[in-house]
């Protein structure tokens, strides 16, 4: 009786563990960093303390995630409606992950910067050579930008209307890019035009004005226009 109960134990734990994964977004992204995480663990060589220090660093990110899901499923058990006490119990959880997955990244720096800090010189010198570079520095400081102004302007949020629009500011930052490195007519014709239509589609939606597209247009254009004309000086 003891050992089908321990092995019943074991399936219960299970079960809440694959739970978790199969209902929670963050449960996914959690292992999926962890499994880039210890491969990389690999390829730099680290002792075994540093990876001790990671596995111990993951299953604390992990547990904690569970426990507010758990936190989270019970509330939504005890009540549906509205509660401050509700709202107080599962933001408490939620900062639990949050600090455990702030001290995560403060171990992973800890552990990885000193290995790839030598690296580091070579790389962006090769980066600096590639497009890429370029393109991803564009697009961080599009959306760095549509934030700014989403602060100042204090409408919508980060993610979802509001002015100016996010997504025909990264739809013409990206055409922008395309533009510059594309030597054929017909690719900027058409990225033009699906330009058009991430405007177009949140217009239709109501979730922005032609105002608000327009200036995030503008802003993704001159921004990515701005970067390309400083590093071709």
């Amino acid at each position: 009786m003891k050992s089908r109960n321990l092995i019943e134990s074991f399936n219960y734990a299970f079960e809440g563990i694959i739970h978790t994964l199969k209902t929670q977004r963050n449960m996914r992204l959690h292992f999926l960093a962890a499994t880039v995480i210890l491969l990389s663990s690999l390829v730099f060589k680290l002792s075994k303390l540093e990876i001790l220090l990671l596995f111990l660093t993951i299953a604390f990110v992990i547990v904690a995630e569970m426990i507010n899901t758990a936190v989270e499923v019970v509330v939504d058990l005890i009540t549906k409606e509205h509660h401050p006490l509700a709202a107080i119990a599962k933001n408490v959880a939620a900062g639990a992950v949050l600090v455990a997955a702030v001290m995560a990244v403060v171990v992973g720096y800890l552990i990885f910067i000193p290995v790839i800090e030598p690296m580091l010189p070579r790389v962006i010198f090769v980066l600096r050579k590639s497009p890429t570079y370029l393109s991803l520095i564009a697009i961080m400081l599009t959306v760095v930008t549509v934030i700014v102004g989403k602060t100042f302007t204090k409408s919508g949020t980060p993610v979802q209307g509001g002015m100016p629009s996010g997504h025909a500011a990264l739809s013409a930052s990206a055409a922008t890019t395309i533009l510059f490195l594309s030597k054929n007519g017909l690719v900027s014709l058409l990225t033009l035009f699906l330009v058009f239509l991430v405007i177009e589609s949140r217009v239709e939606n109501k979730i922005h004005s032609w105002k608000e597209v327009f200036f995030g247009s503008l802003l993704g254009f001159f921004v990515t226009l701005l970067l390309f004309q400083i590093m071709n000086l």
